[in-house]
């Protein structure tokens, strides 16, 4: 900003071509207008936002398992921006423009809770998806009072079905009643253990998908 104690003829007010004059606190003052970006949808910059565009409609749809998921990166930042920080960074691939997420990296919960052991799914009986694993209550931080978070993620719908206060570690299996809309469409599951306080959480684990009966 260029300041003119006697100002231009009176002092310049306004615009004039790329240069914009004004006065600020009785001091006349001229600057010149930044030039336009050439380019404001260069490769890199696309490329971006097709990054991000898939990674929050992923999250979006899974926000609520995500908000108990992240709770422990939550410092000074939510735990939907943590998880689009972690997922940008982790989980997407692909070549531009068509990028794509890795669900087995795409972490919708992070902790250091004892994890699933031997999860699998069986998507057989129509409206429903039922989880198993195996009991490992008694091993490193496991507790037998650990709820299961299970999570149906529909792609195509952009949108999920959990539970997140689901069976005791030591029970075995959960579960899910899908809408019968999502028959026929794949859908990608999900699961981890929070503890009985909630202050705990393990990382999530991708368990495949399937087509929903």
């Amino acid at each position: 900003m260029g300041k003119i104690a006697q100002g231009i003829l009176g002092g310049l007010s306004g615009k004039v071509g790329n240069i914009i004059g004004g006065s600020w606190k009785g001091i006349d003052y001229i600057r010149i207008k930044p030039s336009s970006v050439a380019n404001p949808r260069t490769e890199g910059q696309v490329n971006q936002r097709n990054k991000f565009t898939i990674t929050l409609e992923y999250l979006q749809a899974t926000k609520d398992f995500i908000k108990i998921g992240y709770k422990s990166f939550a410092t000074k930042k939510t735990e939907f921006n943590a998880a689009m920080s972690y997922v940008l960074n982790n989980a997407v691939g692909g070549i531009a423009p068509n990028f794509t997420i890795d669900y087995s990296l795409a972490l919708l919960s992070r902790g250091p809770l004892s994890g699933v052991l031997n999860g699998t799914t069986d998507l057989a009986t129509a409206g429903q998806v039922s989880f198993d694993w195996d009991d490992n209550s008694a091993e490193g931080n496991a507790s037998v009072t650990d709820k299961a978070m299970v999570l149906v993620y529909n792609p195509s719908k952009k949108e999920s079905i959990s539970i997140l206060d689901g069976a005791d570690r030591t029970v075995g299996s959960q579960v899910v009643t899908i809408p019968n809309t999502y028959a026929g469409d794949t859908v990608e599951l999900f699961m981890a253990f929070v503890s009985a306080d909630g202050t705990q959480v393990s990382n999530s684990v991708y368990l495949g998908s399937g087509t929903a009966a």
